[in-house]
């Protein structure tokens, strides 16, 4: 494997795991379950942008992802949309990447 193919899987696992770490954290601290994370987001204009921007970014990737899973038949790369929607952003891109540029047989 490739060097930049290694660090696009460390940054999908990074991607993963540190913000989740930082959501579980807020959950149990105020008992508030997802629902409250994601009230958390709006709290105000500048966490609500930052939502925004992300959210924007991840339906940008999954029109790239689906637009060239259709051309490349590359069905693997569709392991990145769950990813992106379910975990995040910072998971999702770079799990694309390292699913895109793996060797074609």
């Amino acid at each position: 494997m490739s060097p930049l193919r290694m660090l696009y899987l460390a940054l999908a696992i990074w991607g993963a795991i540190h913000p989740m770490y930082w959501f579980v954290s807020y959950m149990r601290e105020t008992g508030t379950g997802l629902s409250g994370l994601i009230d958390a987001w709006y709290v105000n204009a500048s966490t609500t942008g930052l939502v925004w921007d992300l959210t924007i970014a991840a339906i940008a990737l999954a029109i790239w992802v689906i637009a060239e899973v259709a051309v490349r038949r590359n069905w693997i790369g569709l392991l990145a949309l769950p990813a992106t929607f379910c975990i995040g952003l910072s998971c999702g891109l770079p799990l694309y990447l390292f699913l895109r540029t793996r060797p074609v047989t």
